[in-house]
């Protein structure tokens, strides 16, 4: 295992931060797996998991089991880490600029489209080369100027080259779900199998540019572009490791195991064959069939149906109540699905998300992220 060290740019005297990197395996000895963890800082499931899939990572290598390369981040968000007021996290946007951590991430399409469009050749294999080498190149070309964005690059430098991105997440309250892309979604399925995920939410665009789609979506473009000679050369995902209180021993061993055995599936890790999946299809629902159920007053919330739950339209998910008028707002499915995710808080503020139904009909286009 060799440990990288990242510096992002120092924004204030007397302050440093740097983005820890574990490197297992060999560069270019096979595939590349890219895993992060917390950048949204404030959701911890997925360090932990990290952390014991490093301990995991670092015997496999000893004994010669890891073919490829590995990169671990284990907590990719330094910055968040430190955002703390009155014995809150505020981890999921910078206090400084307001900006989401994983919104806004740089597009290297348009620069990588100039560099490579009178270079490409017959052979896929080659142009994933010339590709890769270009978009190390592009990321390395970017001029950051404030700490947020150095700390972009380097995550968007150490993965670039990726086959496999995993990005770690965890939700508010929910069960465990997925977000990919159609594009990525064949690769990925199997990861889901053995997380036993319980929804997986699709789209090719989801507007906000997340760390997630940064590059398997200028793959994709490529391939619309310039059509077979462009291989499918990156597949990503957002593991949504259930709420943010699930920090547990249990269930961290559990996912940890989970991504041993997709490594093995991927025959990254070589120690033993991966376990069996299943011959079913695994459902996906598109993003825009997510109904985002909100409030619109303000109040005591109150859940009225477990996560996990398949409701059915109609339903009543929550009830917001003024103790002061005794007005009460009943929030309810608009369509049948499953309850993937709700709101910790128990205090509404007018517009606030309450909860997340995986539904059947799209019903949303455009911006399709949670805020």
């Amino acid at each position: 295992m060799k440990h990288h060290q990242s510096p992002l740019i120092s924004p204030v005297l007397g302050t440093h931060r740097n983005i820890d990197s574990f490197h297992f395996g060999t560069p270019n000895s096979g595939k590349k797996i890219y895993i992060q963890a917390s950048l949204h800082a404030d959701e911890l499931p997925g360090m932990l998991v990290a952390w014991k899939l490093k301990q995991q990572l670092i015997t496999l290598e000893e004994q010669g089991h890891i073919q490829g390369e590995i990169v671990l981040v284990p907590m990719a968000n330094p910055i968040g880490q430190n955002q703390h007021l009155m014995d809150v996290h505020l981890g999921r946007y910078e206090l400084e600029s307001g900006q989401n951590f994983n919104r806004d991430y740089f597009d290297t399409f348009e620069e990588v489209v100039s560099r490579v469009e009178n270079n490409l050749s017959d052979d896929p294999e080659k142009n994933k080369k010339l590709i890769r080498l270009v978009l190390h190149e592009a990321m390395q070309s970017w001029n950051v100027e404030t700490e947020i964005h150095s700390q972009q690059k380097i995550l968007q430098s150490l993965s670039c080259d990726a086959d496999i991105i995993i990005d770690m997440h965890c939700d508010f309250e929910a069960v465990q779900h997925v977000y990919s892309t159609y594009y990525s979604w064949d690769s990925i399925a199997p990861l889901a199998h053995y997380l036993n995920s319980k929804a997986h939410l699709l789209a090719d665009e989801t507007g906000g540019k997340p760390f997630d789609s940064a590059f398997d979506m200028v793959w994709k473009r490529l391939q619309d572009r310039f059509g077979d000679i462009i291989p499918k050369a990156c597949q990503s995902v957002t593991l949504e490791l259930r709420g943010q209180a699930d920090v547990y021993h249990k269930e961290s061993d559990r996912d940890a195991k989970a991504l041993i055995n997709y490594l093995r599936h991927l025959n990254i890790v070589t120690d033993q064959p991966a376990d069996t999946l299943t011959t079913d299809a695994i459902p996906a629902t598109d993003l825009a069939a997510v109904e985002p159920l909100k409030s619109n007053m303000g109040g005591v919330l109150v859940h009225c149906v477990d996560i996990g739950e398949n409701v059915v339209t109609g339903q009543l998910i929550a009830e917001v109540i003024n103790p002061i008028t005794d007005e009460i707002q009943q929030i309810r499915s608009s369509q049948p699905g499953l309850l993937f995710s709700r709101s910790l808080r128990r205090t509404a503020t007018a517009g606030m998300l309450v909860a997340h139904v995986a539904g059947e009909k799209t019903i949303r286009s455009g911006y399709l992220l949670a805020p």
